[in-house]
């Protein structure tokens, strides 16, 4: 399929049909490629006529523009933290690519890669007055509380994976800590619930919680409302997988055996597999050429992955509004 000749209003949602869908990108350690999905998926879905706003919120080492082939900026999320520009409008950027707008991070500002609790509490209240079909944010690596509350702060969280076996442990550790921070920012003042938490999520207690499955019994044993809150997180948790760099049959498999490991131990059931993405050199060139890959070639394999992985995630909204508005028809109440 030539994906350059599809018609872009076949993909495009009716107005007011779909609020805006926040999405976090994130992952357990540096160098699985979260830049480079977040820019690929946001390039697919405007290319699919979606309005689009990609956030750099790796606040700590910002190089999305540079992607973009966006050498210089004049306007970053430093400007909006500092009170420079009062909404997030000002800073936003057009970029080459038709319905899809750029918000830079600043990584040349001490102390802006770990925000004050108001500064991160006011980019969060921000980021929803911003008008879009998707807001992408593409995060820094690892597993400090802001990191994990941009994440949590999205309905749909997508985890990169490479296959290599210490990026598929430092990605499970991503989502454990990213659930964990969940049930800690529901639970937390909850002395009766404390010491079970530290349980299970410290390494070295004598009496460790190995999975979410003993956690819930053990917050129902304390009181059965804890339980089933528990499991409504859990629930609410909508996590979505892409393996990064597959070079192999035995790569495809990475995402399926993370996916496992996820239900038996953390218990999530809104698992989806978005795709894999494979191994291309040409990335790697275009990334040290500063210039976008799919505006080289977009029709490698790597381009045509990410088409099809944006066709899930378009699919997946329109089976959210179908369900929505399932919920919402009312029921006449009965007469006695």
């Amino acid at each position: 399929m030539n994906v350059l000749q599809l018609n872009p209003e076949s993909q495009q949602p009716a107005d007011n049909q779909l609020k805006t869908r926040f999405w976090a990108v994130g992952g357990g350690k540096g160098g699985v490629g979260k830049s480079i999905v977040s820019l690929n998926l946001a390039y697919w879905l405007a290319k699919l006529g979606h309005q689009v706003i990609l956030v750099d919120a790796d606040l700590g080492g910002a190089n999305l523009h540079t992607l973009l082939g966006i050498k210089f900026v004049n306007h970053t999320l430093a400007d909006y933290l500092n009170r420079k520009v009062d909404s997030l409008d000002k800073i936003t950027i057009d970029t080459p690519v038709n319905g899809l707008q750029l918000i830079c991070g600043a990584s040349d500002i001490v102390g802006l890669a770990n925000p004050k609790y108001t500064q991160k509490m006011k980019l969060m209240r921000a980021l929803q007055d911003l008008q879009a079909d998707h807001l992408i944010l593409d995060l820094g690596a690892g597993t400090d509380y802001n990191t994990l509350d941009f994440f949590l702060y999205c309905h749909h969280k997508i985890a990169v994976l490479t296959p290599q076996p210490t990026a598929l442990q430092n990605g499970y550790g991503f989502i454990k800590s990213a659930i964990y921070r969940a049930i800690s920012k529901a639970f937390g003042r909850n002395t009766r619930l404390g010491p079970l938490l530290k349980r299970a999520t410290d390494q070295n207690s004598s009496e460790p919680i190995a999975s979410m499955e003993e956690l819930a019994a053990a917050f129902a044993a304390v009181a059965p409302e804890y339980g089933e809150k528990l499991q409504e997180i859990l629930a609410g948790f909508h996590l979505y997988l892409i393996t990064n760099m597959v070079k192999t049959g035995r790569d495809r498999k990475a995402a399926e055996i993370i996916q496992t490991v996820i239900k038996k131990y953390l218990q999530l059931p809104n698992i989806t597999l978005l795709g894999n993405i494979p191994y291309d050199q040409q990335i790697e060139e275009c990334v040290a050429r500063m210039t976008p890959a799919f505006l080289t070639n977009a029709k490698s394999q790597s381009a045509m992955e990410f088409y099809s992985l944006v066709n899930t995630v378009i699919r997946e909204g329109h089976n959210e509004i179908t369900a929505a508005a399932e919920n919402q028809t009312t029921i006449p109440a009965a007469t006695t």
